[in-house]
Parts: C-alpha cells; sequence; structure tokens
C-alpha cells in the first residue's frame, strides 16, 4: 500500500516537475523585454517568475530524489529470496532429468539408440588375401629377379 502511495505521489510531483520547468523563461528571455515583452514577468508579482518557480523546482527535485532513493533503498531491502517465492503452477512441474556432465571441447555422448534386430557382421576378409600396403610398395621397389 505504501508503495502505491508513493508511486502515484511520484509520478504527480514529476508531472509537476514538468509543468514549473516550463513555465520558467530562459536565459534568452530577457533580450524581449525591450520589444514589449516585458510585461509578462509581472505574472506572480514585482519581483517577476523566477523566484517563485525557480525555488518551487528546487523543492520539487528534492522531494523527487528523495522518493526515487527511498523506493531503491524498500525495493532492495524488501526482496524476498528465490528460493522463497511462490513459483505458481510451475512450481507444480517436475524439474527435468539432469544432463550427465562434460568436459569443456568434448561433445556430450548420444542416448541409446532403440533396440532393434542388427544384422549379422559381414565375415572378415582373409589377410593373407589382400597385400599390405607395405607389402606392395616393396614388392615394386625390388628390382625383378633373374
Amino acid at each position: 500500500m505504501l508503495m502505491l502511495i508513493l508511486n502515484v505521489v511520484y509520478v504527480l510531483v514529476a508531472i509537476a516537475m514538468i509543468a514549473l520547468i516550463l513555465l520558467q523563461r530562459g536565459a534568452g528571455a530577457a533580450a524581449g523585454s525591450g520589444f514589449g515583452a516585458g510585461a509578462s514577468g509581472t505574472v506572480f508579482g514585482a519581483r517577476g517568475a523566477s523566484n517563485f518557480l525557480s525555488k518551487s523546482t528546487k523543492w520539487l527535485a528534492v522531494v523527487f530524489f528523495g522518493i526515487s532513493l527511498f523506493m531503491a533503498w524498500y525495493a532492495t531491502h524488501s526482496a524476498r529470496p528465490v528460493a522463497e517465492q511462490g513459483l505458481g503452477l510451475m512450481g507444480e512441474v517436475a524439474a527435468p532429468a539432469a544432463a550427465p556432465s562434460v568436459a569443456p571441447g568434448e561433445l556430450p555422448a548420444l542416448p541409446p539408440a532403440p533396440s532393434a534386430e542388427v544384422p549379422a557382421a559381414a565375415p572378415a576378409a582373409d589377410a593373407a588375401a589382400v597385400p599390405a600396403p607395405e607389402q606392395e610398395s616393396a614388392k615394386e621397389a625390388a628390382p625383378p629377379a633373374q
């Protein structure tokens, strides 16, 4: 309830600050007083609007920053730890199974394939029938015997 009231006051102070800042005359406004615009400064009295508007803006800025700091402090000190927060419907969902740990740079192992008939392995070729690459290169390098 406190934060709701502070938020409403915060927005109202911000709007009031915007209005007061826009009502103030800039430094270049005094140059127009020689052409008949000098009478517009007497709306807030003989001293002009600068004193009233600048003081009001100053105090609204103090209130604005004070509320900002208090709301930031309140938000950090009233925050609940994650474990205490209610998750609603998501709290009822079961957690997924933990994945096996993999060292950095390694690929994870594939899941086991579904059981199916494995075709019979082809019979191994006879090692004597197929010459090894070293034997072939040795035969080519040796001169024919006479």
